[in-house]
């Protein structure tokens, strides 16, 4: 079957291309940074996280939750950080049937989240409840909060971060590869410092 032009892999290519140089990088305020700056000094956070023993959260749903775990096992293997994700399946399920799954992650960030600590909260949607109070815990708990969103540009994630990195498309499969094409740029860049 031949897909449509605006489906063809050159097409795709072209247009995942363009969302990335479109990509978006804010402070908690909303206010703008230039977006490389912004990578750097996430960068600079992982590598103070790694010579502080501090701990590396990503926590996501779905195909989010996908690319949290992919970023976590670059983080912890290639980047040598203290990286980890949240949803193993016994605590998840028990945090969701006791507290609900909109709290699920926040019960767990409250009591593992430490300042120097960073959490990276993964929405495409930006949307979803349990990932905002996720954020609004860690940052509570004084760890320092990464956001990574997309869809709509007042999606209510992208203003809870201390660094907010938005995908302006409503694509998820854009989204999330745009997220996890983020976090792997993070964790290569971390991989080569520890070998210069």
């Amino acid at each position: 079957m031949k897909a449509q032009p605006e489906l063809s892999v050159t097409g795709r290519a072209a247009a995942f291309s363009d969302l990335l140089a479109r990509s978006v990088a804010t402070d908690g305020s909303n206010s703008a940074l230039e977006f490389e700056a912004a990578v750097s000094t996430v960068c600079d956070r992982l590598v103070a996280a790694r010579t502080g023993g501090n701990k590396v959260y990503l926590v996501g749903n779905g195909g989010s939750a996908g690319v949290a775990s992919h970023a976590a096992t670059d983080f912890f293997n290639a980047a040598k950080l203290r990286a980890l994700t949240l949803h193993e399946c016994s605590l998840m399920t028990c945090m969701a049937n006791d507290f609900g799954y909109e709290n699920a992650f926040a019960r767990m960030l409250a009591q593992l989240v430490a300042p120097g600590d960073l959490v990276l909260a993964i929405s495409s949607s930006g949307r979803s409840l349990n990932i905002r109070n996720a954020a609004r815990q860690a940052a509570e708990s004084g760890g320092q909060v990464i956001t990574l969103s997309g869809f709509a540009g007042d999606n209510p994630l992208r203003s809870m971060g201390s660094i907010n990195f938005w995908l302006d498309s409503a694509d998820y499969g854009m989204v999330e590869i745009g997220h996890q094409f983020i976090l792997h740029n993070l964790s290569d860049r971390l991989r080569t410092a520890l070998t210069e």
